[in-house]
């Protein structure tokens, strides 16, 4: 397969997996915002998915003015990570391969596109409930995904598009997790708040199976241990990672065994990092300092992947 596709193929699902994890992680915010009874803040939610230092500070100034967030998080021009920019690259990635995805595939694409691009959503966003409008954004990416796994041949480009959006997924559980508990140095009370944790479940996905596995309620510990450590947690880390190196593994050929075998020790590395912790190693050393490394290790594995597989594209 010849780099430039590999690349193509590999942002589209990485810009999908992103607008996946910023919707869910909006509309969770959304209806935190309208219970809260303390002051409720935008500000990690930003800080996470667009960042405070970009050129445009539009973000900055949007204070705690909801639909104002939701409109520049959605579809905000001058917000390069909103999901109007990220899905617009999704569909120019797309559109360069698009002998390479089944025809289902594009059009469900495109699809989501214009839905996000249609004026009647901003509208909506501003005069109707939110909820509805994020539900309406979400179902697009799972009918992607499921598009995806019903008509994808299971071959190179489909597996450079699973390492895509695993690796967007681990980086996504490990911004998150670094936020949430960050938060609690400024606001010990957050420790024992069951909202906020009950909050970044539901945002990830997790708050069912978390109810299957803890039975003595909501503690900071037993969350960490879920979204890290819990090989059955789709949206953990070593879930993700482990699947990046199962569909690496795939990529295998005689023509390429040096950068195979570069990449392949990265993957492994960071797996066993991953694997043979614990929540109590994790905490000796340092909950901050372990998701830095993991996500330095996130980011040099996609720097491998632009150096050995994509050419520097």
């Amino acid at each position: 397969m010849l780099s430039r596709v590999a690349a193509s193929l590999y942002w589209q699902s990485r810009y999908i997996e992103r607008s996946d994890g910023m919707l869910r992680m909006l509309k969770i915010n959304y209806a935190s915002s309208q219970d809260a009874i303390q002051e409720f803040t935008w500000e990690p939610v930003i800080r996470i998915f667009a960042g405070l230092d970009d050129d445009d500070d539009e973000g900055e100034d949007l204070g705690n003015d909801s639909r104002a967030v939701l409109k520049y998080m959605i579809m905000g021009k001058n917000n390069s990570n909103s999901v109007l920019n990220i899905i617009t690259l999704a569909r120019e990635n797309a559109r360069s391969v698009q002998e390479h995805i089944t025809k289902d595939l594009w059009q469900c694409l495109n699809e989501y596109y214009h839905t996000v691009k249609d004026t009647k959503l901003e509208r909506a966003l501003q005069r109707e409930d939110p909820i509805s409008v994020l539900d309406v954004l979400i179902k697009q990416v799972m009918l992607y995904y499921g598009t995806v796994e019903i008509t994808m041949e299971r071959g190179e480009g489909r597996s450079f598009m699973n390492i895509g959006k695993y690796l967007e997924r681990a980086i996504q559980s490990v911004d998150i997790l670094d936020t949430k508990f960050g938060s609690i140095s400024d606001n010990p009370d957050l420790l024992t708040d069951t909202t906020y944790w009950k909050h970044l479940l539901l945002s990830l996905g997790g708050y069912e199976l978390y109810l299957k596995t803890y039975r003595e309620g909501f503690e900071a510990e037993n969350v960490l241990e879920q979204v890290v450590l819990n090989n059955d947690f789709p949206r953990s880390v070593i879930y993700s990672v482990n699947n990046i190196q199962r569909y690496f593994e795939r990529l295998q050929n005689d023509s390429n065994m040096d950068d195979f075998r570069d990449m392949s020790f990265k993957i492994g590395r960071l797996q066993s990092r991953i694997k043979y912790s614990s929540v109590r190693t994790i905490r000796q050393e340092g909950l901050h300092a372990f998701l830095t490394q993991i996500r330095s290790e996130l980011y040099g594995i996609a720097d491998s992947l632009n150096e050995h597989y994509f050419a520097n594209s």
